[in-house]
């Protein structure tokens, strides 16, 4: 079996010439400097898109991605941030140029609209796709504040079988922000239909008491990191809505399954919006 070629990790951008995409770019700066890696800037320069092989129409298209590329760049040069840039221009669809160039990335980042958001006709499909076929985490920007608050949480969410990866990423996100770190622990009752408020109260107690017993190692690995705790009953969406503004970064574990889809799809995206909070999901925990 031949060697599979090394490439080495970079933090990767999709760019596609939309503002979005300069955000996540910018935003990407601070993940590549803690990695000690470079930026690498990705064009996908879709062969079925255009509906002509003029030589002339393929000429502009090129030079419209070279347009992009030169913009998200000098946008990244403007932050005056010691971060090395890459940029390759592809000529593939993006969903499968940006798995493609996840095989070797640190990181993948994506604008949370662009000018590929509405394929397929659902809100955050292309991101969809993406969180679920990457070989790397995937950012999903949302807006880019050279100077965060430090008010603002970086938000973990765990359920029963979610793995620790979550928890590091969501650690070392808050660390190297200086931020506050949430951890939402997320449980369901046995028979969803019943709404007794007092089980509820029971079960959140019970919840919580089990997350700071997990935390408790964490806490001492990161003794830096500002940590509080929060059960939330059923589905995250609720309690997001309610504190979305409070949070500038919410980390997801892989396995949240259909729940990608909810989180990067209309219901998600009309929550998260408004408050310009991003979404790290992490890389599959079977991850070889």
């Amino acid at each position: 079996m031949p060697k599979r070629e090394y490439v080495a990790p970079s933090v990767v951008v999709g760019v596609d010439g939309s503002r979005w995409a300069i955000e996540a770019a910018c935003w990407a700066v601070d993940e590549a400097i803690r990695r000690d890696i470079p930026l690498r800037l990705v064009y996908a320069l879709d062969p079925g898109e255009g509906g002509t092989d003029d030589a002339g129409a393929l000429a502009r298209r090129f030079a419209a991605a070279q347009t992009a590329v030169r913009c998200a760049a000098a946008a990244i040069e403007s932050t005056d941030e010691p971060v090395k840039i890459e940029a390759e221009i592809v000529h593939q669809p993006p969903v499968p140029a940006l798995l493609d160039a996840s095989g070797g990335a640190a990181l993948l980042c994506v604008g949370a609209i662009g000018l590929n958001h509405f394929r397929d006709g659902h809100v955050g499909s292309t991101a969809t796709a993406l969180a679920a076929g990457a070989h790397c985490p995937v950012a999903v920007v949302r807006g880019h504040d050279p100077v965060p608050s430090a008010q603002r949480w970086v938000a973990v969410e765990l359920d029963g079988s979610t793995g620790d990866a979550v928890l590091r990423h969501g650690f070392d996100e808050a660390r190297s922000r200086r931020a506050p770190l949430r951890v939402l622990t997320i449980w369901r009752s046995r028979y969803p239909d019943i709404h007794d408020d007092h089980a509820v109260a029971a079960g959140n107690r019970d919840a919580k008491a089990a997350l700071e017993r997990r935390l408790k190692c964490w806490r001492s690995n990161y003794p830096d990191v500002n940590v509080s705790t929060a059960a939330v009953h059923g589905n995250s969406l609720s309690y997001l809505m309610a504190q979305g503004n409070s949070i500038q970064l919410l980390v997801v574990a892989h396995e949240r399954g259909e729940g990608i889809a909810e989180l990067l799809g209309a219901a998600g995206n009309a929550v998260l919006q408004r408050a310009d909070c991003s979404v790290l999901i992490c890389e599959p925990q079977n991850r070889l």
